[in-house]
């Protein structure tokens, strides 16, 4: 009986999860904050699971990187699916892709951005460069490197500069992101490339952009 018992909860446990990542994993493909997909929700859900949820997310569906771009063998991540049989019982199957090798890409600095740095470096000029760039290149393909979480880890001051430099928004969603005590990269979506070009502003950036398609790296 103890087992059984132990085999429902399990189950049970499973389900919850199953069901309640698949709303965060949805409103974060809308680009929800963790505070925000927290509000969002229906059912009652801690922040630091919504948190948990949301990061397994980023990484998962490559939108956040733990190893450099670019550098050679990548895998996918396993993902689940729910089945029903004839009799409409419900079980859940795991999937798990093969591992898929990408190239290694020779990274080569370009021209429009060696003369814009030899010109100054703006920043406005920059935010114009990073949006051709990932018009260009597109999105999905493009990753800047976040040291959020070694400045988070370290004395704690240079993060509060950072997250005090930025707007309400921006703010949350930086702080509502488990970033390891390493170089993460994050794609350079809109509301990065905001972000990046705000702290560049402001001094407190430093690091580097990737345009995987176009072989493309530079480092502002």
């Amino acid at each position: 009986m103890c087992g059984q018992n132990y085999f429902q909860k399990s189950l049970s446990n499973f389900t919850f999860d199953f069901a309640s990542g698949g709303a965060v994993r949805h409103l974060a493909d809308l680009g929800y904050t963790a505070k925000q997909i927290s509000e969002k929700l229906t059912f009652p859900m801690p922040l630091e699971a919504v948190k948990r949820m949301l990061w397994q997310h980023l990484l998962d569906s490559g939108v956040v990187l733990l190893e450099e771009p670019g550098r050679g063998e990548q895998y996918q991540k396993p993902v689940y699916t729910v089945d029903h049989d004839k009799y409409g019982r419900t079980s859940f199957r795991m999937i798990s892709p093969e591992s898929k090798t990408a190239e290694k890409i020779i990274w080569r600095e370009p021209a429009d951005f060696l003369a814009w740095k030899k010109h100054g470096g703006r920043a406005e000029e920059l935010s114009l460069l990073l949006a051709e760039k990932c018009r260009t290149n597109g999105e999905k393909e493009a990753y800047v490197s976040c040291s959020f979480g070694l400045l988070r880890g370290s004395s704690g001051e240079n993060y509060g500069a950072v997250l005090e430099a930025l707007n309400e928004r921006q703010r949350e969603y930086i702080s509502g992101l488990l970033w390891e005590s390493k170089i993460c990269y994050h794609r350079l979506d809109l509301r990065m490339r905001e972000i990046i070009v705000k702290l560049y502003a402001e001094g407190l950036y430093h690091g580097s952009c990737y345009f995987l398609k176009l072989k493309e790296r530079i480092e502002i």
